[in-house]
């Protein structure tokens, strides 16, 4: 599998109220939009923007990709989790336990099968490094599956930095 860059997309208004996003969108905060030019500045500062880029559909993601000086193509498989009757909810209205794994059990929410399908089509098509501008769960999912990490509650989902997958091992550039 080839190396991977992994940004998840700055902070969002919904982000910042505790509100599940999901499918739906919200603009970036002027921290998100700080954190999505920051992360420019790591890759570039490691010699590493000229990457081919891919970007989630969402709004956030690609504004995200934008501020960071990052040209994109989109990728639809790198969207995030559907979380069906969640989506605009709060998170004090759900109370969920820490972690992700609860976030696979929305009701019509996608599945951790489903998306774990998707991820590893997505990644059935690289060829070479390439860096994925995407969301919260999906980045997780991804680094998951490239170290062999099997419980994903294990990993984190900050914003405004940057995750290096090579060779099964992670490095964050914060």
């Amino acid at each position: 599998m080839p190396p991977l860059l992994i940004l998840r997309h700055g902070q969002t208004v919904w982000n910042r109220e505790g509100r599940l996003q999901g499918g739906r969108d919200s603009d970036l905060t002027a921290l998100g939009r700080v954190q999505a030019a920051r992360q420019g500045a790591i890759l570039r500062t490691l010699g590493l923007a000229e990457r081919p880029v891919r970007v989630s559909p969402a709004r956030r993601a690609r504004v995200s990709a934008g501020l960071a000086g990052l040209g994109a193509e989109v990728e639809t498989r790198i969207a995030e989790i559907g979380l069906g009757d969640w989506e605009g909810r709060s998170l004090a209205e759900i109370a969920p336990p820490p972690g992700v794994a609860w976030k696979f059990v929305a009701p019509g929410g996608e599945t951790r099968g489903a998306l774990t399908a998707r991820l590893a089509a997505f990644l059935a098509t690289l060829d070479g490094p390439v860096i994925v501008v995407t969301h919260g769960v999906v980045s997780i999912g991804l680094r998951a599956m490239l170290m062999g990490v099997s419980d994903w509650d294990m990993l984190a989902d900050p914003q405004g930095v940057v995750h290096h997958v090579a060779d099964g091992r992670e490095t964050v550039y914060a």
